[in-house]
């Protein structure tokens, strides 16, 4: 299936009905008197999250949706029958945004979850409404309103604990597929990942976290060169970032040039991303000594003065794996615990 993350769509609400004028005519009852009912509110337009999906691939193909009108008065003081809502599902993660004013209507977290985002017309009055001691034939009405009418932005944001970011061919998605359930993509040439994908990682006591692969980030993304930068947004709500390094990269360069590409890219971004907890993990250690490994990170040191916390790994061999997880699991554990304080 392919992965569309921003689509927009038009919705538009269901009109109220009209109030009615009527008056009550029976036999051997004289001057019954008002009796006109009021109409039906229109029917409200949903976005309801869902985690049973994972795309907006559906929105791109239906674009409009329109909710159905209420129902006008009648007599005997019969309201109309109020339109139906429609419920638009959605991905858990998708973030609602009004295209014409950009105002961010809603933000859906969590399964099941509902926001409004475009409101039926309410009902108009009937003449019963308007009757008094001195308007005892009130020949008066109201019309039901119009319905909102919108275009509605909508962008995924994919939620995951724990995100990958670094360049292509550094054993991203290796990692994730070694950690996790995820079915990545992994061969010998650059852009194997070509969309963001999840994987659920499983860690002693029942704790688990959820990790997001990425696709490779190269020199040059913010202007647009490879896959661009446009699915670095898919790391905003992740709490900690994996940078991970090849220390044998396919472009001949130098580990800590590829480690500055990345955080330049990366702070051309977002410096809200850039400054996220982020882990650097060494990938690849398998092909070399230790002592060639402790020569290549103190030359990365030396150029970088690097202060954010790393480890060794290796994808292939599953080396450092296991303790990388368990520390990220004992780091969320804390953080859940301080958020709630």
């Amino acid at each position: 299936m392919k992965f569309v993350d921003q689509t927009i769509i038009q919705v538009i609400a269901g009109n109220g009905g009209d109030g009615c004028i009527n008056f009550r005519r029976e036999k051997y009852i004289p001057k019954g008197g008002p009796d006109g009912g009021d109409g039906g509110d229109g029917g409200n337009i949903w976005l309801e999250g869902n985690n049973n999906l994972n795309t907006l691939i559906d929105l791109r193909f239906k674009k409009k949706f329109q909710a159905q009108n209420g129902q006008n008065g009648s007599g005997k003081k019969c309201t109309g029958k109020k339109g139906s809502d429609i419920i638009i599902h959605v991905p858990v993660g998708t973030k609602a945004i009004n295209y014409q004013t950009r105002e961010i209507i809603g933000d859906l977290i969590k399964h099941q979850q509902k926001i409004l985002i475009a409101k039926g017309g309410w009902h108009g009055l009937g003449n019963t409404r308007f009757k008094s001691p001195t308007n005892r034939t009130p020949r008066q009405k109201t019309l039901g309103s119009i319905g909102e009418k919108r275009d509605i932005q909508l962008e995924l944001f994919l939620i995951a604990d724990v995100g990958t970011l670094g360049m292509p061919n550094v054993g991203k998605s290796s990692l994730v597929a070694s950690i996790s359930g995820a079915k990545t993509k992994i061969a010998n040439y650059p852009f194997t990942t070509l969309n963001p994908i999840l994987g659920s990682v499983n860690v002693k006591n029942n704790k688990k976290f959820i990790i997001a692969d990425i696709p490779g980030i190269i020199k040059g993304a913010s202007n647009g060169c490879g896959l661009g930068i446009r699915f670095l947004k898919h790391l905003e709500r992740c709490k900690i970032l994996l940078h991970i390094v090849d220390l044998m990269p396919q472009n001949n360069c130098h580990p800590a040039q590829n480690i500055q590409i990345v955080l330049n890219e990366l702070k051309r971004y977002s410096i809200k991303l850039y400054n996220k907890p982020r882990w650097l993990v060494f990938n690849k250690i398998d092909l070399f000594t230790s002592r060639k490994v402790n020569q290549i990170i103190n030359e990365i040191q030396t150029q970088l003065k690097i202060k954010e916390k790393y480890y060794f790994i290796s994808s292939l061999k599953k080396a450092g794996i296991k303790k990388l997880c368990l520390d990220i699991s004992k780091y969320l554990e804390k953080e859940k615990k301080n958020s709630v304080f």
